[in-house]
């Protein structure tokens, strides 16, 4: 089997130590030279500019070293990003451009570092609205605040943001390759936000603060309905009622119970708990 790293290692190194001789050479010129029409070192180097296509092919081979090799440096991935952002600054208005763009934010969030990535495709949208790729960058975006969600034990706001990012990818385009698997990070995370909401229900609960636990309880049924909390919910938030002696209002709970979770252990409990109630 050939060893392709090797093949390609040579070509990528000869050409990265080809550009710093000639950039060696022309700055010792500047030095020694007394003509005056010696042309600026700058001007020289812009002479000496590989053109956007090689670059871009320079800065995917780095990538491709580093993937292959056995570990991967941070040293790898941040040398590919400079060749990319040498595309953007020097031929601004070529497509590699906009491909260099995109890029630098993949290669971002290849390494995990999300908040990167995410500031450089938000950059992409801004700057492209129109570009074939934005259905694609508008998922990956969710993919970087998904990537920075917590457990429901901890903050959720990155949870809501990537909740509304993927919101934002359903709506604006539901034939997307990407958007059934939009839909079922949507419907884990809003099952996420709901847990969050009952522990926190319990924790008043168990503090005997019914209020402010039956709020957390009437928040889940209103807001995230049919994600199978519904039962316990009810159940509890009927409990809070009976203990805040709002008879009426526990009965009206439990009842809902017994009609739409027959022969459960949560509807017989709220049997039981109906007389209570009266």
């Amino acid at each position: 089997m050939k060893d392709t790293k090797n093949q390609v290692f040579p070509s990528c190194m000869v050409t990265i130590f080809l550009r710093g001789v000639a950039a060696f050479l022309l700055a010792g010129f500047s030095v020694t030279s007394t003509s005056c029409l010696s042309p600026p070192v700058a001007e020289v180097f812009d002479e000496e500019m590989l053109p956007a296509d090689e670059l871009f092919t320079e800065a995917n081979l780095i990538l491709e070293m580093g993937r292959k090799s056995w570990f991967f440096r941070e040293t790898d991935y941040l040398d590919a990003i400079d060749v990319f952002q040498e595309i953007i600054d020097n031929y601004p208005f070529s497509d590699f451009a906009i491909k260099a763009e995109l890029a630098i934010a993949q290669a971002y969030f290849e390494r995990k570092h999300y908040e990167e990535a995410l500031s450089y495709y938000r950059d992409f949208l801004d700057l492209h609205p129109d570009d074939p790729k934005v259905p694609f960058t508008v998922w990956m975006s969710a993919l970087c605040l998904y990537n920075q969600t917590h457990e429901s034990t901890k903050d959720q706001d990155a949870t809501h943001q990537a909740i509304a990012q993927l919101e934002e990818m359903m709506r604006r385009f539901p034939d997307a390759p990407e958007a059934e698997e939009a839909e079922r990070l949507w419907k884990e995370l809003r099952g996420r936000l709901a847990l969050s909401e009952m522990q926190i229900g319990n924790f008043y609960m168990e503090r005997e603060e019914y209020q402010s636990a039956a709020v957390r309880y009437r928040g889940i049924l209103d807001s995230f309905p049919g994600l199978g909390f519904d039962a316990d919910a009810l159940f509890k938030l009927g409990t809070c009622y009976q203990k805040m002696n709002l008879d009426a209002q526990a009965e009206e709970t439990f009842q809902i119970i017994l009609k739409h979770f027959e022969g459960t252990e949560l509807a017989e409990a709220a049997q039981d708990a109906i007389p209570a109630a009266n």
